[in-house]
């Protein structure tokens, strides 16, 4: 049978601004405009897929918001429980990677309508009613103290209301500057979790898990799942509340050639997947949202723990080949990587 309820998450969406053709900051005219943020970049592909999704936030009553809001609404998401209020949309600028050069990111979202996001600004009762699954991510939490609490308000209430609730650890450093450390913030909230998702640096920074690394691995290499076995033990033992954890597992060759794979434990197995090469990477931003969008859009749809990691570790690597942070990618096209097509013929 159909699962027909809809599937929440919330966050940030940002205006995001790339200079063109792999230029620096300091070199461009002009800049692309296109919006994105891990949590409605989640959103998006299950929406692509089919599902019911909805993405909540807070955002100025001005047109670059409406526009923002107009562009998740085009491409099937939800909004009818988006706050207004506050004065501006965060921006962030991303100067794009090339071989050998690293991407670049400036944040400018301090002082932003999330940033001001308050408890009790939203009614999660009500914004649950006739939902089965809330995502959320660490983000979200890392913007400010107030944020942080309106997670634990909406992890709270989903728990009350028994929706399964879903994190995506996304650590990033340059977003913690409020007096607290991520692990003090986020492995509580951790701890109300049904699914947890995060690479293997973050297990390791935010929760402490003893990961091995895939830093400086050849594109040949292949996956050991026995390295992850002791981790997966270790995230069941902290977490007993989780039913699931999965980690991606990224490899840098260069600015154009990475690999991807994943790994997922649940009830004492460990799951594992093939690893893709990209090369040459498009755009490698949203590319973990993409794979926890499929992974959440497979067990939403009754797939198998395996199916639903095999088709998460195809999105995921299918988004590289994407510009922009969306994965726009239907469920035939994944499945059909699954299944072995990845020739990158014209199909006609």
């Amino acid at each position: 049978m159909e699962n027909t309820r809809k599937i929440v998450t919330f966050g940030e969406i940002m205006l995001r601004l790339t200079p063109p053709a792999n230029r620096r900051f300091d070199q461009s005219p002009v800049y692309e405009v296109t919006f994105g943020g891990s949590e409605a970049n989640v959103a998006v592909s299950l929406a692509n897929y089919g599902v019911r999704s909805e993405f909540v936030t807070c955002l100025p009553a001005n047109k670059i918001a409406t526009a923002a809001v107009e562009d998740l609404r085009r491409n099937g998401v939800e909004t009818g429980r988006i706050v207004r209020g506050g004065d501006r949309m965060g921006l962030y600028y991303m100067e794009k990677a090339a071989s050998i050069r690293s991407s670049q990111v400036v944040y400018d979202r301090a002082g932003s309508s999330f940033d001001a996001l308050r408890p009790g600004m939203i009614d999660w009762e009500e914004t649950f009613r006739d939902a089965g699954w809330f995502h959320w991510s660490g983000i979200a939490a890392a913007v400010s103290a107030d944020t942080a609490e309106v997670c634990a308000e909406a992890i709270g209430a989903a728990r009350r209301l028994g929706l399964t609730v879903s994190c995506d650890i996304n650590y990033r450093k340059n977003l913690w500057r409020y007096g607290k450390t991520a692990r003090e913030v986020l492995v509580p909230m951790m701890g109300e979790c049904d699914v947890l998702f995060g690479t293997d640096d973050e297990y390791a920074t935010v929760a402490g898990i003893g990961v091995p690394t895939l830093k400086n691995r050849e594109a040949s290499d292949k996956l050991d799942p026995a390295d992850y076995e002791a981790a997966a033990r270790e995230t069941a033992a902290r977490f007993p509340n989780c039913r699931m954890a999965v980690f991606a597992l990224r490899n840098v060759l260069n600015a154009n050639h990475h690999t991807v794979s994943g790994t997922l434990s649940t009830e004492g197995r460990l799951l594992t997947t093939r690893v893709y090469e990209i090369e040459p990477v498009v755009d490698c931003v949203g590319v973990g949202d993409a794979f926890v969008g499929g992974i959440i859009y497979s067990l939403h749809a009754g797939r198998t723990p395996q199916q639903a990691l095999d088709f998460g570790a195809a999105a995921c690597a299918l988004k590289n080949t994407v510009p922009g942070d969306y994965n726009r990618m239907t469920v035939e096209e994944v499945d059909a990587l699954v299944g072995g097509s990845a020739s990158g013929r014209i199909a006609r």
